[in-house]
């Protein structure tokens, strides 16, 4: 499965479209990376999208291969870019999660997050950063 989308750069701005059309024309540009007054996306913000809903999407396999059916799974992503004089980075990637699972083996869900941080497709793509989970889990 390949997945796709468009980014369209002008000047000082730009425009990206996701290839389902999911959404269309979404602006970003350079002062939006570093000043978080602008309106439109940034690439890391994406990118952090992807990852807390990839890091979801592993955790709820791996939790159900553990015969547990969470009521939810909420993840958060945040990824950083800085400016330093090499240009710009992104240094890391940090999920916050709560699993609410009634019933569930807490020590199973904490094991099977921890699992799902390395081995999402996202985080071996972000092999290069440093990746952090802060898990809350309510049984």
């Amino acid at each position: 499965m390949k997945s796709t989308a468009t980014a369209r750069w002008e000047g000082s701005a730009g425009t990206i479209t996701a290839g389902n059309g999911l959404f269309k024309n979404a602006p970003y540009d350079s002062k939006g990376r570093f000043e978080t007054t602008m309106p439109g996306t940034t690439p890391e913000e994406l990118i952090a999208a992807a990852h807390a809903s990839c890091f979801s999407m592993a955790l709820s396999y791996a939790l159900a291969a553990q015969q547990i059916t969470p009521k939810s799974i909420e993840t958060k992503g945040v990824v950083e870019v800085i400016l330093g004089s090499a240009g710009a980075n992104i240094t890391g990637s940090a999920l916050f999660c709560t699993v609410e699972a009634p019933g569930a083996d807490e020590a199973k869900v904490r094991e099977a997050a921890e699992g799902a941080r390395k081995g999402c497709p996202v985080s071996k793509a972000l092999a290069g950063t440093t990746i952090t989970l802060e898990l809350t889990v309510k049984t």
